[in-house]
């Protein structure tokens, strides 16, 4: 939710605060709040598409962290929209400021706090693969992980002002002030040096009554309660001197003369002058509905982590969700924006740093969605698609639609469905056939079939060398990136974002599409497909460098053959008996393509690791990544000395890691 101003009000009292020395114990993180900090304060790139790779090796750098001092994580995520509807003002309000700020950061190159398309598929991916315990709520996250942290009377770690207000009995851990980056030793144990928030300490350094907290966030501004302009200005309340935080100040001083809630409420609204009797209820009911924000729910996330059981859903719209899916939406294996097209028939889109001047990226990826859309909802009813138009938010009808085999699939029994039936939908959506994957490694067939798609729909048809770049990153994993340097800060090719802005989002839903389906393909890694910066680069380079061609080598040699031979059938300059046939791979590659392959040797050889070396060493990622690079050093020369082992390793998935 968020109550205006709080945060500057606690920073400008750091007496509030006391310093501890945190291990040993259970934490329960706000995984959205963790989510933005690791990305946006690490000089990560937000306007290439994403640093995927680079993002990966830092949860894992934080994670490690962590488990040296002995804390044990828990991550709980946000999930769908309220089935109220009551925070869709503010909703609307914030894809709006996003529509604009993705539109200067594709005019000015410069960061303007816009997510990449994938990153929070990454964040659970990773945390998946490190086994740390995950949750993700049905809705908005915040009284989960207060319930859970007061049931388990440990800290909350998270940037969230929310947690300020929440009664909780171990405090909170604010983001800001948790130096997990610069562990300290005490004998022979880490710890991190970090600041605890209490509640209480808050209430008494303001001489405030406790149960009067959320009232004072209600009558303060918060998502659920927005008070007319200028309805009362508090500073009058506030001593002098005291800048930015008189108006919190002076109502925190007012809120002294009383001790219920209910009392300090309706003198609030006496306080705001004459209104109508009607005008008055609403507010009341508001800020009465603010309040009640802050009531703690009974816990059931300590259930789910600890036996595995499933929240039980809200009981006024249980029965809009199939009970199959309680589980897998918690344990983030489904996306919760199936919830929002249950409950409230809405998709709501993300907005990719591009210029207004271009249509929507999520455009060539509409037929997948209404696949989807067409699973959850059946025939009759419309979803509204909240996209973009030019610099303006629009409200787009879309009709589901059916396949051949996704109309004879019921929601309520789709769990039981057999997986090659839903694999047939599935590659029906994205129009490729089984047999033109047979040949590639299991984890590559979604991200290539989505390729495939791609190339169909995707306006303007992408350039050779984009698909080049892609299909290099594909086969080998995203190259490194060069440390910063000038070119690093050109100006961004809207053009190549644009396509790869399209890519991510087939990507997206593919990957959304086969969630639903029970994972008829693997789930690839998408730290191990893209990586902005570089594939921007790389892309570039290809534009502007001229080489000598030399024999192309390397162990991925075979499979970027095959990936090349399977895209070709669907890139809209093929002749239609190729579109028939699914040719065999080919003994030469496109000169493009030998090209791009002898840039990245030459970037291989400066350094092996997988992501973007400027930004690692920067964070002090050196340790962990080179870690890795003498691992995957490794296991190349186990693979040239032992052929069997790397036929296995294939069987398992792994060629491409």
């Amino acid at each position: 939710m968020g109550v205006q101003g709080m945060t500057a009000l606690v920073a400008a009292h750091r007496r509030i605060y006391r310093d501890v020395r945190f291990r040993d114990r259970r934490l329960v993180v706000d995984g959205c709040n963790l989510l933005y900090m690791l990305y946006f304060d690490s000089g990560l790139d937000q306007n290439h598409g994403g640093d995927y790779a680079t993002f990966e090796v830092l949860i894992e750098k934080f994670i490690k962290a962590l488990r040296g001092c002995r804390i044990s994580p828990y991550v709980v995520l946000d999930g769908g929209s309220d089935y109220t509807d009551k925070k869709l003002p503010t909703l609307t309000r914030r894809a709006q400021d996003r529509i604009l700020k993705a539109h200067r950061a594709a005019e000015g190159n410069r960061p303007e706090g816009v997510l990449p398309q994938l990153v929070q598929l990454v964040f659970k991916q990773t945390l998946d693969r490190l086994e740390v315990p995950l949750a993700q709520c049905y809705g908005e996250a915040d009284r989960e992980i207060a319930a859970l942290a007061r049931e388990w009377r440990c800290p909350v770690l998270s940037g969230d002002s929310d947690f300020y207000i929440f009664d909780l009995p171990a405090g909170l851990l604010p983001l800001s002030d948790f130096k997990w980056d610069a562990l300290e030793q005490s004998g022979s144990r880490s710890y991190v040096p970090c600041k605890n928030y209490t509640s209480s300490s808050f209430c008494v350094f303001f001489n405030v009554r406790q149960q009067l907290l959320p009232t004072f966030a209600a009558l303060a501004g918060n998502d659920y309660v927005r008070l007319p302009h200028g309805s009362f200005d508090w500073a009058r309340f506030a001593p002098e001197g005291r800048g930015a935080t008189r108006r919190l100040e002076g109502l925190l001083r007012w809120l002294k003369g009383f001790h219920q809630p209910q009392e300090a409420l309706e003198a609030a609204l006496e306080l705001m002058g004459d209104m109508s009797s009607e005008r008055k209820a609403e507010l009341l009911k508001a800020l009465c509905l603010g309040v009640e924000e802050y009531q703690l729910p009974p816990c059931f996330l300590q259930r789910f982590f600890i036996h595995g059981t499933a929240p039980p859903f809200p009981a006024e719209v249980a029965d809009l969700v199939p009970d199959w899916t309680w589980l897998p939406l918690t344990q983030a294996r489904l996306n919760p924006g199936i919830l929002d097209l249950l409950l409230l028939q809405r998709m709501q889109l993300t907005f990719p740093v591009g210029p207004a001047h271009l249509p929507s990226a999520h455009l060539v990826s509409r037929p997948l969605r209404q696949v989807m859309y067409g699973l959850l909802l059946g025939g009759g009813r419309q979803v509204v698609e909240r996209d973009r138009h030019g610099l303006q938010l629009a409200f787009i009808p879309v009709q589901p639609t059916f396949t051949g085999g996704s109309g004879q699939l019921l929601l309520p029994s789709l769990d039981q469905v057999q997986l090659s039936q839903c694999l047939q939908v599935l590659l029906e959506a994205l129009q490729v056939t089984e047999a033109s994957l047979s040949r590639l490694p299991t984890q590559l067939r979604l991200p290539v079939a989505v390729t495939c798609y791609w190339l169909q729909r995707a306006e303007p048809p992408p350039e050779e060398d984009l698909l080049e770049a892609l299909l290099l990153g594909l086969s080998t994993g995203p190259p490194p990136r060069p440390p910063a340097a000038p070119e690093s800060r050109r100006q961004l090719d809207v053009g190549v974002a644009h396509s790869f802005n399209q890519w991510q989002s087939c990507l997206k839903f593919g990957i959304k599409l086969n969630q639903l389906l029970g994972f008829p393909l693997p789930e690839p890694q998408i730290s191990r497909l893209y990586e902005g910066t570089a594939l921007h680069q790389l892309v570039h380079r290809m534009r502007s460098e001229e080489r000598p061609l030399g024999r192309n080598r390397g162990p991925s040699l075979d499979l970027l053959q095959s990936l090349r031979a399977v895209v070709q059938q669907f890139q809209k300059t093929a002749s239609s008996e190729t579109q028939k046939t699914a040719p065999q791979p080919r003994d030469d590659l496109a000169p493009g393509l030998q090209r791009l392959i002898l840039l990245n040797e030459d970037q291989e050889a400066a350094t092996e690791a997988g992501c973007s070396v400027g930004v690692q060493e920067d964070l002090g990622l050196a340790d962990l990544v080179s870690v890795r690079t003498r691992y995957r050093t490794k296991q190349r020369n186990n693979r040239c000395r032992n052929p069997e082992l790397s036929r296995k390793e294939e069987c398992r998935g792994f060629l491409w890691s």
